[in-house]
């Protein structure tokens, strides 16, 4: 089984500007979990479309019942590959993240797409979409719940790094470029995030997993 997640939302700002904004929006004191960030390939296609990958490294603090997933020595840190895709004729931005490492424990997925908007002048529409899957034989139901939980409250934080990028480009004052409230954790999270905790409770003999 994997986890869905999908969402839309209109920013009050013209594609041309969320383009620039996104190349602009590390660091931001929304993100400060993003750590680094490097180009490893980029082009431009003979349609004019901009092919880049990046590479980012990622820290998030791990709950407690984590830990017994992780072997000791272990980095905690994340490397996520980042492919994008500008298309200045059909005014999209399309991008693909994943994670590298640490996929047995959890995988994550996400596309997102920036379109001009076709119904609203000077805004461009947003689709956000996620794919959560875990490998822990017993604890791949609570772990993607947890995964979705976490993935909701970071593209939150993501969205507001975006709108803080923004406000900067156009020298304005950071304010609300759309809305997209953080809703509290749902009861199925925090189900699951009690189910992994009472998990994580010692055990013996304890059981490895690779």
């Amino acid at each position: 089984m994997v986890k869905y997640f999908c969402n839309t939302a209109d920013i009050k700002s013209t594609w041309d500007h969320v383009v620039s904004a996104f190349w602009q929006r590390y660091p931001n004191p929304f993100s400060t979990h993003v750590l680094t960030e490097d180009v490893v390939y980029r082009e431009v296609t003979a349609d004019r479309r901009l092919l880049s990958r990046r590479l980012l490294m990622k820290t998030n603090r791990l709950p407690r019942w984590a830990e017994r997933f992780f072997p000791s020595g272990m980095s905690r840190c994340v490397y996520i590959v980042e492919d994008s895709i500008v298309d200045p004729v059909n005014r999209s931005l399309t991008i693909y993240t994943w994670n590298l490492n640490h996929t047995t424990l959890m995988s994550v997925e996400e596309r997102c797409v920036f379109r001009d908007s076709a119904e609203q002048p000077a805004t461009t529409h947003l689709k956000r979409e996620a794919w959560i899957s875990s490998s822990i034989f017993g604890f791949s139901k609570p772990i993607q719940e947890f995964g979705l939980a976490r993935f909701k409250s970071n593209q939150a934080k993501a969205m507001k790094g975006l709108e803080y990028a923004l406000s900067n480009l156009q020298g304005e004052a950071p304010q609300r470029l759309l809305r997209d409230p953080v809703k509290p954790a749902s009861e199925k999270a925090k189900e699951a995030a009690r189910t992994l905790a009472s998990a994580a409770a010692p055990q013996a003999p304890p059981r490895q997993f690779l």
